[in-house]
């Protein structure tokens, strides 16, 4: 299965919940790549560790290569660097990336990404990609190369706003890209659950038959905490609150994903 994590808005935690969930789907014994579109690397770092988030080959190593004719290409898992987690690998970002985004549109390289992880696709049962917060070249790359989205969404009517030209995005590169991109669900990220206003906001989109998911993330200092220890939430503190919710909205997302298939 293939994931990504998406929403144009930013500071809704889109790196935190890609690389909490990738860390969980590895801790359970699947064979997990992370991927880092954005050019901050904040999962990159995440994971790696500040002294390693930019080793010898990155992503924009290999989309580099995608502009560049060579007689022996190097093979996309050549790319792909191990974390100090059992079963988790990492695709690591780059600040050049930024850079590379203008060349890579105006040659039409929008496939590449999809065509690297159909070369992996022996090597690895679940990946995870995380996006800027853009509807640039990257997250569209991102959008065609997968199954699935998930989509973050923190409570305040400018993040509903922005979801509604989100759902539309999805449907026209659904149409003109990936018919097979499902939306995998709506992730509720910093909830406060005594807050009315947060409460409100998901039961009417609900309401109004958006997918959003049952298990909502909570506000915790803990989370910056494993931030900063570089370490996901399943090995920075496995029986805190938070890391509960995170175990409980894998399960969740997997169910429906099952549902999806059966249909």
């Amino acid at each position: 299965m293939r994931r990504v994590v998406f929403n144009q808005k930013g500071g809704v935690g889109k790196s935190t919940i890609t690389a909490n969930l990738a860390a969980i789907s590895a801790a359970k014994g699947l064979r997990t790549l992370l991927i880092d579109l954005d050019p901050q690397g904040n999962s990159s770092q995440y994971v790696l560790g500040k002294d390693n988030a930019a080793p010898e080959l990155t992503l924009a190593d290999f989309f580099d290569q995608a502009l560049n004719f060579k007689i022996r290409p190097k093979k996309c898992i050549e790319f792909v660097t191990e974390s100090p987690y059992e079963n988790l690998d990492v695709l690591a970002s780059h600040p050049a990336l930024e850079e590379l985004q203008v060349k890579l549109e105006s040659r039409y390289k929008i496939f590449k990404l999809r065509e690297g992880l159909d070369e992996l696709q022996s090597e690895y049962d679940a990946i995870y990609i995380d996006t800027p917060p853009a509807l640039n070249f990257f997250s569209r790359s991102a959008l065609i190369a997968c199954n699935s989205v998930l989509i973050p969404f923190d409570c305040d009517d400018f993040s509903r706003k922005a979801l509604y030209s989100l759902m539309d995005a999805l449907n026209e590169i659904r149409s003109d890209h990936n018919p097979t991109l499902e939306v995998g669900g709506i992730v509720v990220n910093q909830f406060q659950p005594r807050a009315s206003l947060p409460q409100r906001l998901v039961d009417e989109l609900r309401a109004e038959g958006l997918p959003v998911l049952n298990t909502c993330l909570s506000q915790s200092i803990k989370i910056r905490e494993s931030h900063e220890a570089s370490a996901p939430m399943i090995h920075f503190m496995p029986k805190h609150k938070v890391c509960l919710e995170f175990l409980a909205l894998d399960e969740e997302i997997a169910a429906l994903s099952a549902q999806q298939k059966a249909a």
